[in-house]
């Protein structure tokens, strides 16, 4: 299925059909979230279940099945396209003889190489540490007795109490950082507001355009790339549309379905440039298959983060692909509901900038 792994990172992948509709594209985001975190993939295994099996999700006789595709390819890892209980990973890697992770892992993974700025990189520690929390456990017992050895000797109880004590201290540690940070956004919001400062924050599934629109808006340099979650850290600039207007616009990190809690708690200090904005650019790529999913993840996100009742725009992008037309879409009332444009060659933007500064215009009441 896939070709033999040269060197680097490498799993096989696990993706069990519980009934979803849209099951078969899961798959193939997760191919992407893999090779995202620079990760091989060698196989996938997959199968069909009614419910998770409580001990191995899979269930044993899956279990089984992976354990022989692991030997077969002598994978050092597996990952789980779903969220593990740490009993489920300790049974799981006692027949893989081998690290399993989950879902959640794999995209703090992501998240940790991504981060850029001290803020991001607190947040994904945090979160990291909200997650390694649960599986203190004497997880890694078992692999001491079958294999032994410096680094894989199982902790003693007093060792189990040192680590949780340890990641304590640094939790509470990272929290007090991130308040202060919170309390600095919090007065540079509270000065924009003073001077009037119209703010817009980007935000849309990953991978659907969102720097890419930022950095043809503003002439930023941010890192934009075809990967998932390839932005992290918030990046604000002042935006002029023209002699009259401006305003203050924001890149943020990209949603996906089944996102962590632990990662939106702890990117909370980030994600408040979008509960307290004006108005939400909300980037969609309209070739994609699953655009309404996504767009209801989003939303999804939104609503957990407290940002449901801010205005939205909707942004049609990557309208190139498929040789589309930029245009303004209208609703009932005539009012602006959508742009499509193409962000990467600029088609539209100009479309954009108009809409925005006729959304600027318009009282509050009927944004």
């Amino acid at each position: 299925m896939f070709e033999r792994h040269k060197g680097g990172d490498s799993a096989v992948l696990v993706c069990l059909d519980f009934g979803e509709p849209d099951y078969r594209d899961g798959v193939d985001e997760f191919v992407q979230l893999v090779e995202s975190a620079g990760v091989t993939p060698l196989h996938i295994v997959e199968g069909k279940r009614a419910r998770p099996d409580p001990a191995y999700f899979a269930g044993s006789g899956k279990a089984q099945e992976i354990a022989e595709v692991v030997r077969a390819h002598e994978a050092p890892l597996v990952i789980f396209n779903h969220q593990l209980s740490p009993a489920q990973e300790r049974n799981l890697e006692r027949v893989m003889q081998c690290r399993v992770i989950d879902r959640t892992t794999l995209i703090l993974d992501i998240f940790a190489q991504r981060a850029r700025t001290a803020e991001g990189k607190l947040q994904v520690e945090l979160a990291q540490l909200a997650h390694i929390q649960t599986r203190l456990i004497r997880g890694w017992t078992h692999l001491e007795r079958q294999k032994g050895g410096i680094g894989l000797r199982g902790p003693g109880e007093t060792q189990l109490e040192t680590d949780r004590r340890l990641i304590g201290i640094r939790v509470k540690r990272l929290k007090d950082q991130l308040a202060t940070v919170q309390k600095q956004r919090a007065t540079q919001r509270r000065a924009r507001m003073r001077r009037g400062q119209f703010t817009v924050s980007i935000v849309g599934y990953t991978n659907a355009g969102k720097s890419t629109l930022f950095n043809a808006l503003t002439k930023a340099r941010i890192y934009a790339a075809d990967q998932l979650f390839a932005t992290l850290d918030t990046t604000s600039r002042k935006l002029f549309l023209d002699a009259e207007h401006s305003l203050v616009l924001s890149d943020t990190v990209g949603f996906i379905r089944s996102l962590p809690h632990t990662l939106v708690a702890a990117f909370r200090a980030t994600l408040e440039e979008t509960i307290e904005a004006d108005l939400l650019l909300h980037v969609v790529d309209v070739n994609h298959p699953l655009r309404d999913a996504q767009v209801d993840a989003v939303n999804e996100v939104l609503q957990e983060i407290g940002a449901e009742r801010i205005p939205q725009l909707m942004v049609w992008n990557k309208i190139d692909l498929k040789g589309g037309e930029p245009a303004v879409l209208l609703n009932e009332y005539g009012k602006i509901q959508a742009v499509r444009l193409s962000a990467m060659r600029g088609n539209g933007l100009d479309l954009l900038r108009s809409a925005l500064v006729d959304l600027m215009s318009q009282p509050s009441e009927d944004n």
